[in-house]
């Protein structure tokens, strides 16, 4: 008996501030007008995809003391840009990136109620941690928290506001105009929670909104990141590129939720993925040098070598060779609020594999960086990329893939057109939306 096709997931993911993004392109919009999100927002709704996707920086990174060039275009609140795109959209999930390491329960909690209650329950939070004292210099605390109290902090913040959510039952509103009666239960609201890093006691003043809760993303790739997904999260990134490391990651993840008490159906694995379409496989190959050209300009390509080396390098020829001197090995680091440092955890060991790499197939700098920093990238014409992706999900190796153009915000258009109907012709991609929450499209049970 055959295995039934898995059913894809797909969402959108706006590029914002990242090496995904080519500002330059003459195609390319703002990435802060609300007419960009408006756009990027309808056209994933149009497609059918289950949500559209933002992350959020809570600092402008620097580079040796400057801001690094992607970030001048900013970052608009998260909870703004959402709120205002569920007016515009009917379907499509809202989900935003909001950091629990300075924030607090009760505010977050409100937020996200508040954007479900707004959005008919298309709410979905990405629950990420902060990493370093640099960002907390934005906030009042300040400083930043060891990684195993970061994760420890964001499982009793998920906690915390998952007992605002359910301080309401959904059923304590009664409105009777006739008795006078609004309220069935005059302790709706009421909670207590001590622990470790939160004590608070009060009324939670949103009431149960469509979904509960929202629905939960992460991120994280360490082994605290995927215990946290698999006990409390619905959804998790991944950021494996090939197909037997993306199986490896799936298999890892999946394994750890049985000790939650959780179905393999009640986590889904969903890597970002970038796209590249032509009329002809060749086509799209071309088009994809160009585009990650692009993408890597010898000024980028500098200032990613730098995230290891941790040093000046500014007076390499980025079409030259990899320096020849080492890393500088320290607590210091001149890229400030730069995520990619930390999958750099020993400088000299990855200076020793980008040197070999390179000698072997003759890389320049830019080469190598080009060619080292690919996520998972989908190229070809529309019918390789439909049978590339179905494939991806029918072995296992993800549950769906977040879709992040190159072009902000028309880059989803080609992809929405060509690639979506190919899906659904092979029966593995929604026509239409079955449901009306975002629960409902991710086929995820409500919250007990």
């Amino acid at each position: 008996m055959s295995k039934p096709l898995k059913q894809i997931h797909l969402a959108a993911h706006f590029p914002g501030v990242n090496n995904t993004t080519v500002w330059s392109d003459p195609e390319a919009g703002s990435h802060i007008e609300f007419s960009s999100f408006a756009h990027f927002a309808r056209t994933a709704e149009r497609a059918k995809f289950d949500f559209l996707f933002l992350a959020e920086g809570l600092r402008l990174r620097e580079q040796g003391g400057k801001i690094y060039d992607l970030d001048v275009v900013g970052r608009p609140d998260t909870f703004t840009v959402l709120a205002a795109l569920a007016a515009v959209t009917e379907r499509l999930g809202l989900t935003g990136t909001i950091n629990s390491t300075f924030n607090e329960p009760y505010e977050v909690a409100r937020q996200f109620a508040s954007l479900d209650h707004l959005s008919d329950g298309r709410a979905a939070w990405n629950v990420v941690t902060s990493w370093d004292a640099f960002t907390g210099e934005n906030f009042r605390r300040g400083g930043f928290l060891p990684q195993e109290e970061r994760y420890s902090r964001a499982k009793e913040f998920l906690a915390t506001a998952n007992e605002l959510f359910d301080s309401w039952n959904g059923d304590e509103i009664v409105a009777d105009r006739e008795t006078g009666v609004f309220l069935r239960d005059a302790k709706a609201g009421a909670f207590v929670h001590t622990g470790r890093h939160f004590d608070i006691e009060g009324r939670f003043n949103v009431p149960r909104s469509p979904q509960g809760r929202p629905v939960v993303f992460q991120a994280g790739d360490s082994d605290e990141g995927r215990e946290f997904a698999a006990s409390s999260a619905d959804a998790i990134f991944s950021r494996y590129a090939s197909p037997d490391a993306g199986r490896a990651f799936y298999t890892d993840v999946k394994n750890r939720l049985a000790r939650y008490g959780r179905r393999d159906d009640q986590l889904l694995i969903l890597p970002a993925a970038s796209f590249i379409l032509g009329d002809t496989d060749e086509e799209a190959e071309e088009l994809a040098h160009d585009v990650r050209r692009q993408q890597v300009s010898g000024a980028t390509a500098i200032k990613h070598l730098e995230f290891v080396w941790n040093r000046d390098l500014s007076s390499y020829d980025p079409e030259g060779p990899l320096p020849d001197i080492d890393p500088d090995v320290s607590d210091t680091h001149i890229s400030k609020g730069r995520a990619q440092v930390r999958m750099y955890r020993d400088p000299l060991a990855t200076a020793r594999e980008w040197r070999e790499l390179a000698a072997a197939h003759n890389w320049s700098i830019r080469d190598l960086v080009i060619e080292t920093g690919n996520r998972q990238n989908f190229i070809g014409t529309a019918e390789t990329v439909a049978h590339t992706i179905d494939a991806y999900v029918q072995s296992d190796a993800a549950d769906g893939f977040i879709l992040v153009p190159h072009i902000t915000p028309t880059g989803l258009d080609t992809f929405a057109d060509k690639v979506v109907p190919l899906l659904q012709e092979r029966g593995v991609f929604r026509a239409d939306y079955e449901g009306t929450t975002l629960r409902d499209h991710l086929g995820l049970d409500a919250p007990s």
